[in-house]
């Protein structure tokens, strides 16, 4: 009887192990899961910021001409004034979503991680 009673504990002790283990291993690949996200997320953003640069560089590359310019007239003054209102407005857009979607992710991320931990007990 206790040879037998000793048996069940050395497998109850195997077990809670190799729980504790699968629990580690799952923790490990939700965070690279969520790794992999945040680089596609950060990809995504560079793409785009370079996109942005680079169209911000077109407009001085084309008013940058070899020969001297003459002066503009006051209508075409106001045009490129108000295409570099657009620019300005669109860099501000990007900065502004940036962190409502990494908090957003976030907090996905957690009620996951929840989920998934109500489940297991």
């Amino acid at each position: 009887m206790e040879e037998e009673s000793r048996l069940l504990d050395e497998k109850e002790k195997a077990l809670e192990e190799r729980v504790r283990i699968l629990e580690e291993k799952l923790a490990i690949q939700e965070l690279e899961e969520r790794n992999q996200t945040m680089v596609k997320a950060i990809e995504g953003l560079e793409n785009k910021l370079g996109e942005l640069e680079n169209r911000l560089k077109k407009p001085l590359e084309e008013t940058e001409p070899s020969a001297p310019i003459e002066e503009p007239t006051p209508e075409v003054t106001e045009t490129v004034q108000q295409e570099e209102e657009i620019v300005e407005g669109e860099v501000e857009v990007t900065a502004i979503e940036e962190p409502e979607m990494t908090q957003q992710f976030e907090e996905d991320q957690k009620k996951q991680h929840e989920k998934k931990k109500r489940r297991l007990f």
